[in-house]
Order: C-alpha cells, then structure tokens, then sequence
C-alpha cells in the first residue's frame, strides 16, 4: 500500500529532524531543519558547514524509490539558491533507523570540491 501524500510529508520530516540532530550533535553546528521557500528552496537542513566554512546545501530524502539524477539537480539548484560551495542529498537506508547509518550521494565533481 503507497503513502499518503501527509504520511509521506511526516516521514520526510521526522528523517530531517533526525539528520539534522544527528549532525547538529556531532559536528557541533548550529544545524536544524530549514524553512521550505518553495521555488527558492534552499534545502531541508542547515546551515552545514564544511571544515573550510563552506555552506552545504543538504536534500534530505525518505523514500524507497531513488531518482538520483533528479535529486542531484535539486540539490545544486538549492545549492545555487542557498550560496552553497555545492549540493549535497541525504537519502534514508530502509533497514537502518541510526541517523548515522544514511546514505550520502554526490557527484564526483562535488566530492573534489568538497575535498580540494
């Protein structure tokens, strides 16, 4: 049986209360869910920092059905909405509830950023 559009809404947001806890405790930033401005989303949560002070744009995503292509452009339009270094999607591991047990996708692209 498929979501309900509110089910799927309140999972979505418990998986981002989670993520943004998660690293908000861990990293010692200021980190929580983010206010949705529709076409000007900025993403799910923040502000993430990278350890040169970066801002990461983070899309958070709670669903069984990946579309990798289409998160990763929303990830770097947030990331361009945000004035984000890059783009970033956390997506849910169905079989794990640990925050810190998520998958993590990016580009490669992005990885060298990230890194360099």
């Amino acid at each position: 049986m498929p979501r309900s559009r509110s089910s799927a809404k309140k999972a979505g947001a418990t998986f981002e209360r989670q993520i943004a806890d998660y690293l908000r405790d861990e990293l010692n930033q200021p980190i929580d869910r983010l206010v949705k401005t529709g076409a000007k989303d900025r993403g799910d949560i923040g502000p993430l920092r990278d350890s040169k002070n970066r801002l990461i744009a983070v899309e958070c995503k709670n669903t069984s059905k990946m579309a990798l292509p289409q998160w990763v452009r929303e990830a770097q339009a947030e990331a361009d909405n945000y004035g984000a270094h890059l783009g970033i999607i956390i997506h849910k591991r169905h079989g794990s509830a640990d925050p810190a047990q998520q998958w993590v996708t990016l580009t490669l692209q992005d990885l060298v950023k990230l890194l360099r």
